[in-house]
């Protein structure tokens, strides 16, 4: 067991900095060929966070884990949700002035409504995963050409900010993208071994495993990203990030694990994960979204009250572990 929670720990630490270093050697790289600021900080940082989650989820489904693939999709949905934004609330109030941002929290609201449709009959088959790839391609490309036309958008504004900021020479930058990719899928490995072994030592689903230890690992990425954020005053990239993250596991993570292996979903993950995740997000998108002109605030005590159903959340699953075994 020592070792499985080595591997687990182990396997998290070197994800995350491999993680960081990829995103920064990719959007050094993008620079250097031309990619506007605008552009690197949604493609390359803002889905960037969410290597991760894909790496890990496509890895598991390879190994034959789907329950570490869906747990780590779904699972960090609600970690980005639940412990991160509430979190970044707690330290300061997001206020929403962003028209990008007001207009992919609907989105992200229909695309959970679309994730539950597909997974309705307990799978996600091949062609169900064709469709989320197919959505993910769409919003992508919704979204650049919406961020391209609302250059005065503040959200745009901060993001140009904050990639042009940083720079690195040509080499450095081609160095960290090749040895943060290789390092990504490395430590991913040792994070899939750790938790299927811990699955099997404590006698639970790698669901369960999934959705709690892989999957609040996996999303230190984006915690780092908008503590920092908000840290700086920017609280539309900390909101940016996280709904970029959760749009990106729901399509493209969970798409391209069920592309590689057709997922069962078992009833009580439906019922119960998949259910607190659609809630957390409507949550979000009701106190998020401006209505009559006025702007989406987050505030501490719902920041609060979003920190505290995680908590409830998890311990539920952990009791439950315990219950079982």
């Amino acid at each position: 067991m020592i070792i499985s929670i080595l591997a687990i720990i182990g396997g998290v630490i070197l994800l995350v900095w491999s993680a960081d270093k990829f995103v920064e050697g990719s959007a050094s790289t993008a620079r250097y060929f031309g990619m506007p600021p605008l552009l690197i900080g949604m493609v390359v940082v803002g889905f960037g966070t969410s290597a991760p989650e894909m790496v890990v989820s496509a890895l598991a489904a390879l190994q034959g884990n789907p329950g570490i693939a869906i747990g780590n999709a779904y699972g960090s949905n609600i970690v980005n949700i639940g412990l991160i934004l509430g979190i970044t609330a707690l330290i300061s109030p997001i206020v929403v002035h962003s028209n990008i941002l007001r207009k992919e929290l609907p989105i992200l609201a229909g695309v959970t409504a679309l994730s539950i449709l597909l997974i309705y009959d307990l799978e996600i088959s091949f062609l169900d995963a064709i469709i989320l790839l197919l959505v993910f391609g769409g919003l992508m490309y919704w979204t650049i050409h919406q961020r391209i036309k609302e250059k005065q958008d503040p959200l745009a504004k901060e993001i140009e900010e904050e990639t042009a900021s940083n720079a690195m020479p040509i080499k450095k930058s081609v160095f960290w993208l090749v040895i943060g990719l290789i390092l990504l899928i490395i430590s991913s490995r040792i994070l899939v071994w750790g938790a299927v072994e811990l699955a099997k030592i404590f006698g639970v689903s790698d669901m369960i495993i999934g959705l709690t230890i892989v999957a609040l690992g996996t999303s230190l990425p984006e915690l780092a990203s908008s503590i920092i954020a908000v840290r700086k005053g920017e609280h539309e990239i900390a909101l940016g990030n996280i709904i970029g993250s959760n749009l990106f596991n729901t399509l493209a993570v969970v798409g391209i694990a069920g592309v590689i292996n057709p997922i069962a979903i078992s009833p009580e993950t439906l019922s119960r994960d998949v259910v607190i995740m659609a809630g957390l997000t409507l949550f979000l998108f009701v106190i998020g979204y401006s209505f009559k002109g006025r702007h989406g605030t987050i505030n501490r005590y719902e920041g609060a009250g979003l920190l505290l159903f995680y908590i409830a959340y998890t311990a539920y699953l952990i009791s439950m572990t315990f219950a079982a075994g």
